[in-house]
């Protein structure tokens, strides 16, 4: 028995942004496993979707008229996940649907969204935010990363690297990195080198002052170039890196649990399944069932 096809409706709203607009009907679009669609003035898509996505529009100042945000509603009410592009958190927030709930949006319009939904619990310089089936994101380019994010929690990490390439964007990042970096990195700032170390290195034992010592930089002066070019701390970067390794073998290879464990730099198979539960909400196991290609249902 194959898995159900998730549906996708996108409402555009009026004075949608064309960009925010495309971004998901491309990059969810052309995903093997959605069904999607792009509703305007007939919401009947937004009664069947599984998930709703709500691009930008202009004047988010000004609530969507109050059919648009019936529908979102009742969607909602009905167990669909929203996502929201940009100023399309505006017109969740008008819904109530986050009222108490965590969220962003475009660094331009953050103080306006605070003013006009107080009880929205608004999130600076955030690419992407996700409290529980609800999730907001920043400017274009951010919205990518929540399509990918989407495509990952339902197909998969080579699914989500594959449409990266398609698009040619960071498969994974995280959400918690910033919109903008609002000074100028030093010329030695440039870690990079380093994060290519880490990967080929995953399974070795990984500490801040291994990592420092590498780039010829003082722990402290490592730390500080470090988050401001990842928006990360050093060790939770390289966790999520180990995650993402994690789950990519889960999904390709035969190899125990053990193994991967071990192959990953969480050393034991009991450590590896307390982490991976926390950070991805399963067991390897249960997510290898649901995404291995030779999974039929």
């Amino acid at each position: 028995m194959s898995r159900a096809v998730p549906t996708v409706a996108i409402l555009a709203l009026p004075n949608v942004i064309p960009l925010d607009l495309s971004i998901p009907a491309h990059v969810l679009g052309t995903q093997d496993g959605y069904d999607v669609s792009v509703c305007t003035e007939d919401l009947t898509g937004l009664k069947r979707a599984d998930i709703v996505v709500v691009p930008g529009y202009e004047n988010p100042e000004r609530p969507p008229a109050e059919e648009y945000l019936d529908a979102l509603s009742e969607a909602h009410d009905r167990g669909a996940r929203m996502v929201a592009i940009c100023t399309g958190t505006f017109a969740l927030a008008a819904t109530g649907l986050l009222d108490g709930r965590d969220a962003t949006t475009h660094w331009k319009y953050l103080d306006s969204l605070r003013e006009l939904h107080p009880l929205v619990k608004v999130h600076e310089n955030r690419l992407f935010v996700e409290d529980g089936n609800l999730l907001t994101s920043a400017g274009a380019g951010a919205g990518i990363d929540a399509c990918l994010h989407l495509i990952r929690a339902d197909f998969g990490v080579v699914a989500a690297h594959e449409a990266g390439k398609d698009v040619v964007a960071s498969p994974a990042r995280d959400g918690a990195q910033p919109q903008y970096v609002d000074v100028l990195s030093p010329v030695r700032a440039d870690l990079s080198p380093i994060r290519g170390w880490v990967m080929a290195h995953l399974g070795d034992a990984i500490t801040v002052d291994v990592l420092a010592e590498r780039s010829h930089l003082g722990r402290r002066t490592f730390i500080r170039h470090f988050e401001r070019e990842t928006g990360l701390s050093p060790m939770r970067w390289v966790m999520l890196q180990r995650i993402l390794s994690a789950r990519r073998l889960l999904e390709t290879s035969d190899w125990s649990v053990d193994r991967i464990a071990a192959a990953t730099g969480f050393g034991t198979g009991s450590n590896f399944r307390s982490v991976f539960r926390r950070e991805v909400g399963t067991t390897p196991t249960a997510y290898r069932k649901v995404n291995s290609p030779n999974n039929d249902g």
